[in-house]
């Protein structure tokens, strides 16, 4: 909690720095009405809210650049964010600073179809690209669920996967080079037209950064071409874990998916809810499972997929008789972390990767930790690559629930870590894992982390208070945003 008398800029500071942005940028490119301002107060990690002092919504990269050396000159923090779709609090304000949004940078600069590749500003959505390159045969291959809203800039900052993560891999997978402002100012390129570029992958330290060492302005992206045959199947098991080994069962099998989704009994109720995409309603688990690549390996590769579901116990397996139908259930899918309101007020998701050996005793371990607090968990995930997305279920008008849940979301992801995987997958760490950076990493690893951002970033003023653990951030008390008894009688207001 912040009182907004003492955290704000001088007012003489903020009134010059804003005098300057509106010179550089325009008034229409400068917001400081509170209530405006509360539209930037959190991204999709909605129990973590910070207003800013400001917000500016620059066009380009020139303009970018000019109020983050205007931020630099007067030593205010400030915060890049795209369409506000991160569950990490990757994008959450600081009070005392500013936030750069890039929504209103929509260009695309330039396609080329003979090299594969497209040049776009960081607010292009993640599925325009592929409408964009889809009259030439092409497509973006990183499709995170919200793919509809989310932007690229913001699947650079955290490197971003998306359901057919096994086969093609992540954002830093589909990136070839980026335009990228410097926290003090400075307009830098980074990598090229080639695969491999020169010298140092600082373009690998670029992509996943969450923000916290500059703000890319402009991404080339690799495009790859439609394949010539997609097979999609649903199979349904009576148990999480039978799915679970169908899964590992399928990739010792040889076969490489392009996709392998999963979905236990809460999630399918929610998105049948939402979405009627056709799951049934009775399974415990369900896999989508699909296959693209050249006609003759796809139906190989699916009848190996149907004979392992069937080995697992598969109850059930849907077969989609076309596009349509295919889509549907991709619909149904991807709808998962917005269905959760049908049978849940309120819920925190998760984002740890195990090994996909692990799938079945992981999953049943989740639900034992569920029921001795007394909360259900929902799990719709990318099994093909072991990223459990947990959503842990509760109602923030019931006393003490809200940490509870806050509390079990957190022991998933740090069981994830014993289990020999990650905390985080593709949703980064944000202000939300901060503090489990220390289960996953020594002392010493983390001191390193710190000596690469500071390389960037020499005085803090971009993006902090993400990442890395803070005595500050980690000696709070956990969970969503608490108010003040001050702040809830009136007496002072929250920055």
């Amino acid at each position: 909690m912040s009182v907004t008398a003492q955290t704000q800029p001088s007012r003489q500071v903020a009134g010059a720095l804003r005098s300057q942005l509106v010179a550089a940028i325009g008034e229409s490119g400068v917001i400081t009405d509170p209530g405006e301002l509360r539209t930037y107060e959190c991204d999709g990690l909605t129990g973590y809210r910070t207003i800013p002092a400001m917000v500016v919504l620059p066009r380009s990269t020139q303009e970018v650049a000019a109020a983050v050396t205007l931020c630099a000159q007067h030593g205010v923090p400030f915060v890049a964010r795209g369409a506000g779709t991160g569950l990490s609090g990757g994008a959450l304000p600081v009070s005392d600073g500013i936030v750069i949004g890039l929504s209103r940078m929509r260009e695309v600069i330039g396609i080329d179809p003979g090299n594969a590749r497209m040049t776009v500003q960081p607010g292009v959505t993640n599925a325009g690209i592929s409408v964009l390159a889809s009259p030439y045969g092409l497509y973006f291959a990183p499709d995170p669920s919200s793919q509809i809203v989310c932007t690229v800039g913001g699947n650079v900052a955290e490197n971003s996967g998306g359901a057919h993560c096994p086969k093609y891999g992540f954002t830093s997978n589909h990136v070839l080079a980026v335009t990228f402002v410097t926290p003090d100012g400075s307009i830098v390129h980074l990598g090229g037209d080639n695969a491999d570029s020169i010298g140092p992958d600082l373009l690998g330290v670029i992509v996943g950064s969450e923000g916290t060492m500059g703000i890319v302005t402009e991404v080339t992206v690799r495009l790859l071409q439609r394949p010539e045959s997609v097979r999609t199947l649903v199979a349904d098991f009576a148990s999480v874990e039978q799915a679970g080994h169908a899964v590992g069962d399928l990739v010792a099998a040889g076969v490489i998916p392009a996709a392998v989704e999963m979905l236990d009994n809460l999630a399918i109720q929610a998105c049948e809810e939402a979405t009627g995409a056709g799951f049934s309603r009775d399974a415990a688990a369900a896999l989508v499972v699909e296959l693209d690549g050249f006609d003759t390996e796809c139906e190989t590769d699916f009848d190996t997929a149907r004979r392992v579901c069937d080995s697992n116990g598969a109850t059930h397996i849907r077969v989609p008789e076309s596009a349509d139908e295919r889509a549907l259930i991709w619909k149904g899918r991807k709808a998962a972390f917005a269905a959760m309101g049908r049978i849940s007020p309120d819920y925190f998701v998760q984002d740890g990767v195990i090994p996909r050996s692990k799938l079945g005793p992981v999953l049943t371990q989740i639900a034992e930790m569920a029921d001795e607090a007394g909360l259900r968990v929902a799990n719709v995930f990318h099994a093909g690559d072991g990223n459990l997305h947990p959503l842990v279920l509760y109602d923030a008008r019931h006393e003490g629930e809200a940490d509870e849940a806050e509390h079990l979301a957190t022991a998933i992801v740090e069981l994830c870590v014993r289990t020999g995987g990650s905390i985080s997958g593709e949703h980064g760490i944000g202000a939300d894992k901060a503090c489990s950076m220390m289960k996953m990493f020594t002392p010493d690893d983390l001191a390193v982390m710190k000596r690469v951002r500071q390389a960037f970033d020499p005085d803090g003023i971009c993006n902090p208070g993400k990442i890395f653990p803070t005595p500050r951030l980690c000696g709070e008390l956990p969970g969503p945003y608490r108010p003040h008894p001050l702040e809830a009688a009136g007496v002072i207001g929250r920055g």
